[in-house]
């Protein structure tokens, strides 16, 4: 089966220093895919990974988690905008409809988005989804699924 027809692909990170090469077998698998949906528990490592994407995608700029603000925009060297969204704190989707959610979601720029379950109404149908799994041994299981 080629890479392309594949629907989901699992990755194992057992250090930060494995981070690099996982980072670039997502964006590979990811293909044309630009909404991306970051799923873990608090501390599995979704801003950590948001972060090395970046790296990869040229952001030269601090990479951190829009906790707070809910959106962070990035520029990368080619000129490329990259949204990040942190929802944990959000109360509601209307909060989301009331920031705009639209236009960066459909912007056709890359879209990081953290806590998705918070918006489930709001998710496009097409987007790649990233489930982050703590394991028992400090690792984590990486479950990564095209929905188109």
């Amino acid at each position: 089966m080629d890479e392309a027809d594949l629907q989901e692909i699992q990755l194992i990170n057992k250090d930060l220093k494995d981070l690099p090469e996982i980072a670039k077998t997502i964006i590979s698998f990811a293909g044309s895919l630009k909404i991306w949906l970051f799923y873990g528990e608090m501390g599995s490592g979704k801003t950590t990974l948001i972060k090395e994407i970046c790296s990869l995608f040229k952001v030269n700029e601090s990479v951190t988690s829009p906790t707070y603000s809910i959106v962070n925009e990035y520029m990368s060297d080619s000129g490329k905008k990259l949204y990040h969204f942190d929802f944990y704190r959000v109360r509601s989707e209307a909060e989301v409809l009331d920031i705009g959610y639209e236009e960066y979601f459909y912007s056709d720029n890359y879209c990081f988005v953290e806590w998705p379950e918070k918006i489930p109404n709001l998710i496009p149908g097409i987007y790649l989804k990233v489930d982050i799994r703590m394991l028992q041994d400090s690792s984590r299981l990486i479950i990564v699924t095209k929905h188109e």
